[in-house]
């Protein structure tokens, strides 16, 4: 991706978080908050909303923290497992998977102390022209979410300007269960999308294609549905809530690729572009849920439960 078109998605992410109806959603309840991810990543780039959902977990993390955002500045998070530490107020080491590199301005970084210790959420600026931080962008060897401008980013005694909460706060925080849900909205956003597509195309279908086209409108609706339920859980959804729920959604998503290539065939991957982008997107994006280890955590607290 060039320094011109990082530029032309950072216009994008930041005229998203600018429009009144992200400003709702930061302001409103839980269910505001999936049902905007949902129509953002129904109707638009699976890749700016990706980065636009990090940019409102960063804020609202910062919330909970009793912080405030810097002043114009497009977030990111980057909580990806990674060898980066704080040494005497400073960060260094390299953290993957990073989204928006060369897009967004700050990041919410995890990282440890020297010898480990609970983690550290740090918020840090992130311009490559900072001394300190080297983006590297490649290899990125698919077109899937290739707009999110994800990569490694490297730092070497890069400042720290702000510890966000106490060692370990982050994963222990009410808010992190909540903010586990608002991926799995953009999932359901970018498979309902296809799902839009696939209806727009069931014009003189047949009685099987129908059939799939009914399949498909049923696992957008348990999507909706599952994620609503959870994040309208009191309190906020717990462990269990969002696990199962990110679990029914990928489940219903996968199905949704599975049933629409059933339906329709090659033809639209090979003859619309945004199909393509769409379908393959969502394919990669989905990979971001824990499968089997998430599961095994649902089941452990099954189990407890049912043992009390």
């Amino acid at each position: 991706m060039t320094t011109d078109h990082r530029t032309t998605i950072a216009s994008a992410v930041r005229a998203a978080v600018e429009e009144p109806a992200f400003t709702t959603a930061l302001h409103g309840d839980p269910v505001d908050r999936i049902d905007y991810l949902v129509h953002l990543a129904r109707t638009g780039s699976v890749s700016i909303a990706r980065l636009v959902e990090a940019h409102l977990d960063a804020v609202l993390i910062l919330d909970e923290a009793g912080l405030a955002p810097q002043a114009d500045a497009l977030y990111g998070v980057w909580a990806s497992r990674g060898g980066v530490e704080r040494h005497d107020g400073r960060l260094s080491g390299p953290k993957p998977f990073c989204s928006g590199l060369g897009v967004v301005d700050r990041a919410l970084v995890s990282g440890t102390d020297p010898g480990g210790g609970p983690q550290l959420l740090l918020d840090v600026a992130v311009d490559a022209q900072q001394d300190g931080v080297e983006h590297v962008h490649g290899p990125w060897a698919t077109d899937a979410l290739a707009d999110t401008a994800t990569g490694t980013c490297r730092f070497l005694a890069h400042p720290v300007d702000t510890v966000v909460g106490e060692p370990g706060w982050y994963l222990s925080r009410p808010g992190f269960w909540s903010g586990a849900l608002r991926p799995a909205a953009c999932w359901a956003g970018a498979a309902l999308g296809l799902v839009d597509d696939a209806v727009a195309m069931g014009e003189d279908a047949g009685p099987h294609r129908l059939a799939h086209i009914g399949a498909l409108h049923a696992a957008g609706e348990a999507m909706t549905a599952v994620l609503h339920r959870a994040a309208q859980h009191r309190g906020g959804p717990g462990q269990l809530e969002a696990l199962a729920a990110r679990h029914t959604v990928e489940r219903q998503a996968a199905e949704v690729l599975d049933r629409i290539g059933r339906a329709f065939g090659p033809r639209p991957y090979v003859g619309d572009a945004a199909f393509a982008q769409r379908a393959a997107d969502l394919h990669l994006y989905l990979r971001q849920d824990h499968a089997e280890g998430d599961l095994e955590a649902v089941g452990r607290a099954v189990v407890a439960t049912a043992g009390r």
